[in-house]
């Protein structure tokens, strides 16, 4: 991010962990004001089985990726909206992430989802 090659990062986990985010890494980026972080908790829906921790650093121009990822999550994991290939794509375009990266992630999870 600082080589301004992507605008955020994302990391997430379980709640209760199930391994350790990398917060101390960043940690002098955020004091010196050259990343923002947002720490959320996302509550899982009625049918989700675990909340969910999400640890964005985004440039402080990119904070707008962070909100719009938020809702994203929001959506999917409180209020039980399907994830879709739209939202997916749109996910890896808010991360910086290439678009023939992108398709190469989908086709994955396409093959893993069905197989």
């Amino acid at each position: 991010m600082l080589a301004g090659e992507k605008p955020v990062a994302m990391f997430s986990d379980v709640i209760p962990p199930s391994f350790e985010l990398p917060e101390q890494d960043f940690a002098p980026y955020v004091a010196d004001g050259k990343l923002i972080m947002r720490d959320i908790v996302v509550t899982a829906s009625q049918t989700g089985s675990h909340d969910m921790r999400f640890l964005f650093y985004a440039l402080p121009e990119e904070q707008w990726r962070i909100e719009r990822l938020i809702e994203i999550h929001r959506a999917i994991h409180q209020h039980d909206e399907p994830s879709t290939h739209e939202l997916e794509t749109e996910i890896g375009q808010l991360l910086g992430y290439k678009d023939q990266d992108i398709q190469i992630f989908l086709d994955r999870s396409l093959k893993s989802s069905s197989g």
